[in-house]
């Protein structure tokens, strides 16, 4: 049932440990690569809760999700192909659009998927499980250009402005990994039809369906909260614009103050299409469950809003902070540049080892403890592993960093989602799921518009400090998990 994840987070770990050295190889300067990595979040902000809105509605020979697996692998599996042949950097940008997008076709539906098929007490193994699968793709991908260079002496340089031959042939190998896992998931597991879920929800959440029960998917009676809500965003967004715009800050910032205001426009026209009767759609019905989502999941969103933003910034950060930091060299087309950028791969496959190998111990501890106490205790001691890349001058030692990194990016993985299944009527699994992943999309969208000023700025341009936020924003995350309510939690 997991086993397509091990293709997803194939393709996904060659992207987040590679894309920067792509990016700076073909031009780009250390404060253009935020807002150039912007295509991974907008596209799951975009793509993810539509795809979670059409898989609840969907049911055909292949099931319910599994025919959004399909679509998203082929896509995937193309785009992979064609990244690391980029000649330009507008070109490589552009096809990180695409990748993003067919990635997080085939991924939204995987996260409901194990909400649907698992009853409540076996839902952290299930999540678990496929944090173990992510591991271990993300370990073999997060190596193979390594292992390219080291074991079988494929070139991990190349003239300036061109993709080395080692990060090329690890794309295509990924694409054939990432189609064939997913193949595997398809053609090998089974799905319950819709009618059956919710008998056996209704069977172990009779008061969640009651509640249910009561909620109407008329939007006519969100009409005043759709005007309220976009006003407010928009004038939020206007205000914070302008100052932007008047000093002449960053241009990155606007991801953040515009991004606001659309938001607010998107409110305004799902009230305006409510109040002409031409709201049976999709786009008003997501905008509608985002106003009315579960308390537990509003709750997870605070903690996921700044773990995530600490992981966004060590997945566009971590090549520019080892190879000046450590290496002591910005020049992508040296050597000494390349072998460091070459064990950013290697640290990226350890951590993802570590988090597969984590992946078996999670549940015991959330069993003798809490799903939340145990997500507390990984993401303390993954925000101190974060902050310890400052202070290590031996590369080797970084694989000890990379271990609590690995444990807190385990407990990211299962723990919130285990938490939030328990809270989501079965019906709407899919779209929740979706808008759950703003709550990913909007830190890593606030990283992208501020770090790169933060870093050129205040921090002189020494891109080491970035994984120094990362670390405390993990710790403020722990924090806030203490406030969840776990409706499941026996204890």
């Amino acid at each position: 049932m997991s086993f397509g994840f091990l293709g997803i987070q194939f393709g996904f770990a060659l992207q987040n440990a590679n894309t920067s050295r792509i990016f700076e190889t073909l031009g780009a300067s250390i404060e253009d690569i935020p807002i150039l990595w912007i295509a991974a979040p907008v596209t799951g902000l975009i793509v993810q809760p539509i795809i979670g809105h059409m898989s609840d509605k969907t049911w055909c020979k292949l099931g319910r999700r599994r025919p959004f697996f399909l679509i998203g692998a082929i896509l995937a599996s193309l785009a992979l192909i064609f990244m690391p042949m980029s000649p330009t950097l507008w070109i490589a940008a552009g096809m990180l659009w695409i990748m993003d997008a067919s990635i997080n076709v085939s991924m939204e539906p995987f996260r409901a998927f194990v909400g649907d098929m698992l009853p409540d007490e076996q839902r952290t193994t299930g999540f678990a499980m496929q944090s173990f699968f992510i591991g271990i793709g993300a370990f073999v991908a997060s190596y193979l250009p390594y292992v390219l260079t080291n074991w079988f002496d494929v070139a991990n340089t190349a003239a300036e402005g061109e993709i080395p031959l080692s990060v090329q042939l690890s794309y295509f190998i990924g694409a054939a990994v990432f189609f064939i896992a997913v193949l595997v998931t398809v053609f090998t597991s089974k799905e319950y039809p819709p009618d059956k879920l919710e008998e056996y929800q209704r069977s172990e959440h009779p008061e969640m369906e009651a509640a249910e029960d009561e909620q109407t998917d008329d939007p006519k009676p969100f009409m005043g909260r759709f005007y309220r809500t976009g006003s407010i965003a928009l004038l939020i967004g206007l205000v914070l614009s302008f100052p932007v715009f008047w000093f002449g800050l960053s241009a990155e910032l606007y991801i953040v103050t515009v991004g606001i205001a659309v938001f607010g426009l998107v409110q305004l026209v799902s009230g305006y299409l409510t109040s002409i009767n031409r709201s049976d759609n999709g786009f008003v019905h997501i905008q509608m469950d985002l106003l009315r989502m579960p308390k537990t999941m509003s709750q997870l969103a605070i903690v996921q809003f700044f773990s995530w933003f600490a992981l966004f910034s060590m997945w566009i950060y971590t090549t520019a902070a080892v190879t000046s930091h450590i290496y002591g060299t910005e020049d992508t087309s040296s050597q000494l540049y390349n072998d460091g950028a070459d064990w950013v791969g290697v640290m990226f496959a350890w951590y993802n080892a570590f988090a597969a190998a984590f992946a078996f111990l999670l549940p015991v501890i959330a069993k003798r403890t809490s799903r939340k106490v145990t997500h507390m205790i990984s993401l303390i001691i993954g925000g101190i592993s974060l902050i310890s890349v400052y202070f290590i001058q031996d590369p080797d030692y970084l694989i000890f960093s990379m271990l609590g990194i690995g444990l807190a990016w385990a407990s990211i993985l299962s723990m919130p989602y285990a938490i939030l299944t328990g809270a989501l009527p079965v019906r709407k699994m899919g779209v929740y799921m979706g808008i759950f992943n703003f709550f990913i999309v909007i830190p890593q969208m606030l990283a992208a518009s501020i770090l790169g000023f933060l870093i050129g700025s205040v921090f002189g341009g020494e891109p080491i400090y970035a994984l120094i936020i990362g670390g405390f924003s993990m710790m403020i995350s722990a924090v806030t998990v203490m406030f969840v309510k776990d409706t499941t939690d026996k204890k």
